[in-house]
């Protein structure tokens, strides 16, 4: 047995074989090719595989999120076989006697830049389904896992650290648990593994071998224990929590359908976060009331260009349709800090986390930001789509998203296109600066959300990405705490709602805290919504107290 110790950060006990995340390690040269005919039959191998992966994606898509969606994939699929594409990668093998991942790559890069230089907006948006479609086959060429994981059984995944657009592209299907050599409780996995209710350990470091992987491990989300191979007596204890951990699923299952409200009647709205439509399945079946924050960003981590005003719209259209009416607050694109996104070709910044990002960017690209507002706003008639901004600072910046807004509302009315005019706008409140203007900036928007992740970061000058700050990194330090109950008077003075998005919202210690305060909403991961009905329906609010604020 071999037992490992890290840092817990999603709760639960798994057990399965270690498997390592596989990342793109091919190189394309421009070396000449031993058999043209050998590789025509290697493209032509490639190109069956993607389609097939293509078209049983776009039956998935269909049963879990309709036609329109599947229909993506199905057109993705008929590129792999387009006359024109292929004839190019043909022209380019024969022309430049090049192996077949070389003529993939030149056909792959000129079809689309033809597609990008039409003038017919639909077939320019093509490029960009060209370029994913020709990393397929690249990868299939190479023999690169599509998701990271070529396995036939589910598995605990192990790698240094994942960045976010590596989450987004995962096969969740196949992941038991998470163990990290780096990252933190607020890393990219850390959070995926909270909204997919699965166990994930961090900050594991070199003792998390390669050579282990394919043993057989049991891990624990909550002490942060590693076994490989365990022997008799660990394996008996792993195995009575994996029961009681069954039992308390059980348990809460009798949450579902009852109200977030206390013993004395204070309700409190109770919505889930999420980084994607795929976790819409999750927060349905948690009984969430809404979605508090849904992470646009995911549509430009996983894109190698940027994404269309159409792809936004479908995306943002398929949640809020899904959700039958109930709220699904969407942040604008985030980026920036720890997530990076290549083609926004970005300066390289010495302190990323306090340089261009989130609102910064949309402000700087008005093209960007004005696409992404035409996307929210159309898919606003098809639910209740409530936009929030990020990383706001001050009164100016709020007052300039509300023009970008007015002017894409006056556009839409011109062009006849249906939109919700009282969609409600708010912001985050992640930083000292807009705490300490809150009573300004709420007379300007319909909802606050606190961003605790960001705000615990930057009152405290604790990186929230370091996993050996240890205790200094304290989201329950009196002095974030009293910001909320600033920001939270401030929001109630102007007669609007706050809320929570951050993962402090989960936090079921300070339940009674974030009562006293006022806080309206707390948005969570999926799998945290009926633990934490469970403490709401036990709790009394107007006998909880602010000594959590005191030092």
């Amino acid at each position: 047995m071999i037992v490992i110790q890290g840092k817990g950060v999603s709760k639960g006990v798994a057990n399965g074989p270690i498997y390592f995340f596989q990342r793109p390690s091919a190189t394309i040269t421009d070396a000449p090719a031993a058999d043209l005919e050998v590789e025509k039959q290697r493209i032509a191998a490639a190109q069956e595989k993607s389609a097939a992966q293509l078209n049983a994606l776009a039956d998935k898509a269909r049963a879990e999120a309709g036609d329109e969606t599947a229909i993506l994939f199905e057109t993705h699929a008929m590129f792999v076989e387009d006359d024109d594409y292929v004839e190019c990668m043909m022209t380019a093998l024969e022309e430049r006697h090049c192996t077949a991942e070389k003529a993939v790559q030149l056909a792959g890069e000129e079809f689309s830049a033809m597609l990008a230089a039409m003038d017919d907006p639909y077939m320019q948006a093509r490029a960009a389904d060209i370029k994913d479609v020709t990393r397929r086959i690249l990868n299939n060429l190479t023999g690169i896992a599509e998701g990271g994981i070529d396995s036939e059984v589910p598995v605990i995944l192990a790698a240094d650290d994942l960045a976010p657009s590596e989450t987004l592209q995962l096969d969740k299907s196949k992941i038991l648990g998470f163990i990290t050599q780096g990252g933190s409780g607020n890393s990219h996995t850390a959070i995926l593994a909270r909204t997919m209710g699965i166990p994930a350990i961090c900050g594991l470091g070199e003792a998390l071998k390669a050579e282990y992987g394919g043993r057989q491990v049991y891990i624990d989300g909550e002490t942060g224990q590693v076994a490989i191979e365990p022997d008799e007596i660990t394996l008996a204890s792993f195995q009575s929590k994996q029961e009681e951990q069954q039992k308390m699923k059980e348990l809460m299952e009798t949450m579902k359908g009852q109200k977030d409200v206390t013993l004395d009647g204070r309700e409190m709205m109770v919505y889930c976060n999420i980084g994607s439509p795929e976790d819409i399945s999750a927060v349905l079946s948690n009984d969430g009331q809404g979605i508090g924050l849904f992470r646009s960003e995911f549509l430009y981590l996983a894109s190698s260009d940027y994404p269309t005003e159409e792809e936004q719209f479908q995306a943002y259209k398929n949640v809020a349709a899904a959700m039958g009416g109930k709220r699904v607050v969407i942040r604008t694109l985030d980026i920036g800090a720890d997530k990076q996104v290549d083609y926004f070709q970005m300066h390289k910044e010495e302190n990323p986390a306090l340089g261009v990002r989130a609102i910064r960017i949309c402000l700087n690209r008005p093209e960007v930001f004005r696409t992404q507002l035409r996307a929210l706003y159309r898919a606003s008639a098809y639910g209740k789509v409530a936009i929030m901004f990020p990383m706001i600072t001050s009164v100016w910046e709020v007052k300039e998203c509300k023009r970008a807004c007015q002017k894409v509302m006056a556009e839409l009315d011109k062009e006849g296109v249906p939109y919700r005019q009282d969609t409600e706008i708010g912001i985050m409140i992640e930083t000292p600066a807009s705490v300490l203007v809150a009573e300004e900036l709420a007379k300007e928007v319909d909802f606050f959300s606190v961003g605790t992740n960001d705000l615990t970061q930057y009152t405290l000058a604790c990186d929230r990405q370091a996993n050996d700050l240890g205790k200094f990194f304290d989201p329950h330090h009196p002095a974030v705490l009293r910001a909320l109950k600033m920001a939270t008077d401030a929001a109630h003075k102007a007669g609007i709602w706050i809320g929570i998005c951050g993962e402090l919202g989960a936090d079921l210690e300070l339940l009674e805290t974030f009562l006293a305060i006022g806080i309206d909403e707390l948005s969570v991961s999926p799998t945290s919504v009926l633990p934490l009905r469970a403490e709401i329906r036990k709790s009394i609010a107007k006998t909880c107290t602010l000594e959590k604020l005191e030092c």
